[in-house]
């Protein structure tokens, strides 16, 4: 049975405190919006990266196959839908992610320690209206995907954590294909896309391969990002919300990551790929 609710008990059971102690949150565990399959979906209340600055966040992994082993096999679709940085699988190869893989996440870290702890059941079961209460009393902005699309949950999930936090980040790559939640950017692979984009009425995040690709009509580079002299962080910046604010402008920065990942990624978004 899929899990996507616990029982009051449960939910009155798990303290802000208790919240702090663990190593994250299991919200929910059950089938993916995008295919069906089961996935799991983690709330970690702090963050090492210092792009993002400290942060709430959710993490949504395949709960049946480790994320590289999911990644090679193209499994990932679970919870990623057609992002192109997800690389090209190969079900052939027998270690390692997929090939060409553009997405700035490192599966070897987060991703693996928390599916890891996911198998061993040391995350504690809350259901989502609960997390959202810890995450406003704790005062967190939250990083909505972290690693995952969040639309690959049910709407429920993401919902009451966006309302609790002061501000947030969130970004899908299902908008053509799903219902784009108005507190997700659209991630836009293309200025072809973004257009489409905007002509529904959404603010997109688009990844470009070079500075001077950016359209200084529509959109604005990532304040957080290198290329802007890293002069704020997602945690205190606000602009990668969706329709929820009030910018009239989307973001876009260029391709990042370590190891291959820049190298992909800015290959994926110039069609070298």
């Amino acid at each position: 049975m899929p899990f996507d609710q616990t029982t009051t008990t449960a939910r009155e059971a798990v303290t802000a405190a208790d919240a702090v102690a663990a190593p994250g949150l299991l919200i929910y565990r059950g089938p993916s919006e995008i295919d069906g399959a089961e996935i799991a979906v983690i709330l970690t209340l702090s963050s090492t990266n210092r792009k993002t600055g400290a942060m709430a966040q959710t993490w949504i992994l395949r709960a049946d196959l480790d994320p590289i082993t999911a990644s090679r096999k193209g499994a990932d679709a679970s919870i990623c839908g057609g992002c192109k940085f997800r690389g090209d699988p190969d079900p052939d190869k027998e270690t390692g992610w997929a090939r060409g893989r553009g997405c700035y996440v490192n599966l070897l870290f987060r991703p693996t320690a928390l599916y890891k702890t996911l198998q061993a059941g040391r995350f504690p079961a809350c259901d989502p209206a609960r997390a959202a209460e810890i995450v406003a009393t704790l005062g967190l902005p939250l990083r909505a995907g972290a690693y995952g699309d969040p639309v690959a949950a049910p709407d429920h999930v993401h919902a009451p954590l966006i309302d609790a936090a002061p501000r947030h980040t969130a970004y899908t790559h299902q908008w053509r294909d799903m219902h784009a939640p108005t507190w997700a950017m659209a991630s836009a692979d293309s200025y072809a896309q973004a257009q489409a984009a905007w002509d529904r009425g959404l603010r997109t995040f688009r990844v470009v391969s070079d500075v001077a690709e950016i359209d200084p009509a529509r959109e604005v580079l990532c304040p957080a990002s290198e290329e802007a002299g890293k002069r704020t962080t997602c945690d205190r910046c606000g602009l990668c919300a969706g329709t929820s604010t009030r910018s009239p402008r989307s973001v876009a920065i260029p391709a990042h990551g370590g190891g291959g990942a820049r190298k992909h990624a800015a290959q994926a978004v110039a069609g070298g790929r």
